[in-house]
Parts: C-alpha cells; sequence; structure tokens
C-alpha cells in the first residue's frame, strides 16, 4: 500500500471513500431489514396471541415462527454473501496493484517482526490504536444489539429495520459535512464533537419506550455520530504514518502494517462486541423460545445500550485527548514532508526521478 499526494488529496480520498462504504452498508442493512424485519414483528404478534391463549397452544406456536426467522436469516446471509463475493470478483479482476517510484512491487525486504516492532512502538499510532478499538466497540456493541432492544425492550419489533434505515441515510449524508468540518476546526475537535452526539441519543433510547418518532430523531443523531466513526479515524491514520516517517526515516514501505491493524482492531471491536452481547444475555437468563423475558433480560439489554458504550467512548475520547497530533502539528508534518520529498512524490515528473 502506498500513500501519495497531499494531506487535503488523502482526506478527500478517505471521504470518498468511506462514503461509498457507508452507502453499500446502508444497502447491505436494507437488504437484510427487509427479509428479517417481518419476522420479528411476526414473531412479537404470535407472542402475543400465545398469551391469551391456552398453555397447550403456546408452545406450539413458537417454535414455527422461530424456524420462520431462522430460514429468513440464511436467506439473507446467502444474498448478502453473494453480493460479496461479486465486490471481491471485480477488485480482482478490476485493479491491478501499481508499483510506484518509491515503493517497486516485490522489492521489500523488511524483517516482519522488526517492522511491527517498530509500528506498534510509535506512540501516535497506538492512541490512535486504541481510541478507534474503544469507539468502534462501543458502536458495535450498541448496533448488535440494537434489534433484541427494539424488540424486547423497546416495544417496537417491527420497527427496527426501519430504524437503521434512517440512521444509515443520515450517516450517508453526513460524510460530506464532517469532512467539510475537519477541514475548518480540525480533525481532534471533530472527533470530540462528533462522538459526543450519540451519548444524549443512548440515553433517551434507553429511557423512551413505544414511541416511534422520538426514536426517528434519535437514530438520526447517532447516524450523524457514526460518520464520524467511518471517516475522522480513517483520516487521521495518514497523519500518523506521515509522523512515523518523519520519526523513522530508514523504515520504508510500512504502510500496510499501519492499515492492516487498524482493520483487524475494527474486526476486533466486532468480535468483542457480540462475545460480551451474547455472554451477558446468556448469564441473565435470555432464551430465543420465551416470548416475555425476566427483568434481568431487560435490564441487561438496557445496561448493553446505553451504559457500557457510553463508558467505552468517553475511554475513547480520552485517548483520543492525548492524541499528539494536533492541527498545528499537522502543518509542521507538511512542511517537514515536502521539504524531504515525500509529500507529493506521486505527482512528481519523470525528468525529476532521473
Amino acid at each position: 500500500m502506498f500513500l501519495g499526494g497531499s494531506q487535503m488529496d488523502r482526506d478527500s480520498a478517505t471521504a470518498y471513500r468511506m462514503g461509498v462504504e457507508m452507502l453499500s452498508t446502508l444497502v447491505g442493512s436494507g437488504i437484510q431489514g427487509q427479509i428479517v424485519g417481518s419476522h420479528h414483528a411476526s414473531m412479537r404478534k404470535r407472542c402475543d396471541v400465545a398469551n391469551g391463549t391456552l398453555a397447550e397452544n403456546y408452545t406450539s406456536l413458537l417454535p414455527d415462527v422461530l424456524e420462520n426467522a431462522r430460514t429468513a436469516y440464511v436467506v439473507a446471509s446467502l444474498v448478502l454473501g453473494s453480493l460479496y463475493f461479486l465486490s471481491c470478483l471485480v477488485l480482482f479482476l478490476g485493479v491491478k496493484e501499481q508499483p510506484g517510484r518509491y515503493t517497486p512491487l516485490g522489492k521489500t525486504r523488511l524483517p516482519f517482526f522488526a517492522s511491527l516492532r517498530a509500528v506498534l512502538s510509535h506512540s501516535s499510532y497506538t492512541r490512535l490504536l486504541a481510541g478507534f478499538l474503544l469507539a468502534s466497540l462501543a458502536f458495535q456493541l450498541a448496533q448488535g444489539i440494537f434489534a433484541f432492544f427494539c424488540t424486547h425492550a423497546a416495544g417496537l419489533p417491527g420497527s427496527f429495520q426501519h430504524l437503521v434505515l434512517i440512521m444509515l441515510v443520515v450517516a450517508c449524508l453526513s460524510i460530506p459535512v464532517w469532512q467539510w468540518f475537519l477541514v475548518r476546526f480540525g480533525k481532534k475537535v471533530a472527533v470530540f464533537i462528533g462522538l459526543s452526539l450519540i451519548i444524549p441519543s443512548l440515553i433517551v433510547i434507553t429511557v423512551v419506550t413505544h414511541n416511534f418518532l422520538v426514536y426517528v430523531f434519535m437514530v438520526a443523531l447517532a447516524g450523524s455520530s457514526l460518520a464520524v466513526l467511518y471517516l475522522l479515524p480513517w483520516s487521521m491514520l495518514p497523519d500518523a504514518v506521515d509522523d512515523f516517517k518523519l520519526q523513522n526515516p530508514t523504515w520504508l514501505n510500512l504502510e500496510a502494517f499501519f492499515y492492516s491493524f487498524y482493520v483487524f482492531f475494527n474486526k476486533l471491536a466486532a468480535g468483542l462486541s457480540l462475545g460480551i452481547s451474547t455472554m451477558s444475555l446468556h448469564f441473565a437468563g435470555y432464551r430465543a423460545t420465551d416470548c416475555t423475558h425476566n427483568p434481568q433480560v431487560i435490564l441487561t439489554l438496557q445496561i448493553l445500550m446505553a451504559p457500557v458504550p457510553i463508558a467505552l467512548l468517553l475511554s475513547s475520547m480520552a485517548v483520543f485527548f492525548s492524541y499528539p497530533i494536533d492541527e498545528k502539528r499537522r502543518k509542521q508534518i507538511r512542511v517537514e514532508m515536502e521539504a524531504t520529498g515525500h509529500q507529493g512524490q506521486t505527482e512528481r515528473p519523470e525528468s525529476e526521478a532521473s
């Protein structure tokens, strides 16, 4: 992986990339929501019917509904898996890796563990990585249980797929706004303001029930905050890479290390959020075959929906506060990179290379 161009060019490219990623997430969530959402609503309705009938009819209704829901999830996974395979095929056949003037393909001979130690010992990158992990864990924990929360705690079993679509639409539309904001006021300011927007949303969502209109406003606010999580950490990463290059001029071609660990920690947050929510609901006594759940399950959903993500977000903001690359440092990095010939190296004409 090779990073070229000015800081503004790379920030603009990051905004376009994350906008497309948000759009693809919107399409995928829309497909899955339309396939699965109706089954969540029908499960709630069948439970309501079962609660008003004889006990012997209670156990014969729900397994059929659960089987239909399982089939819906399988169908949704097959559809999304097919789209994922098609995207990988287009990437593999349509994109060819090009050698850079300073990064020719197949000529990097760096020891793996020494390179890994050099990357992870860079304080700017490790703080950015830690903040990104905590923020991703907070968002993915809330997103992962949102369907369960709407079905069992909020009293909106048939509406969660619409709320998710609203959140993602707002997130897509917010990407250009936050791109303008970070250029105007700086990336650290944008991170603090953007991540803080979701905190009141989580509190209101946890407290208010059976009010779809309130949830619409809250998920719209959360969607704007979600756009910050998609855009800002990836926009801040090239600055950390440039800072590493200036402090370690002999270590070249390590961009793949920086980006691969970013992706790894994002996936780690997804796995941790799934494990935390699953184990918490298990110990609270959640069973998929139950129409009504004990108060411990509802309390667990509420805790996982607001207090835990808020604590993680505050921890993430504390880490970002200690992040050393502010706007003053970014300007200094740009000047030093231009002086050493790194900045804008992809635009240099062939006559200069000789």
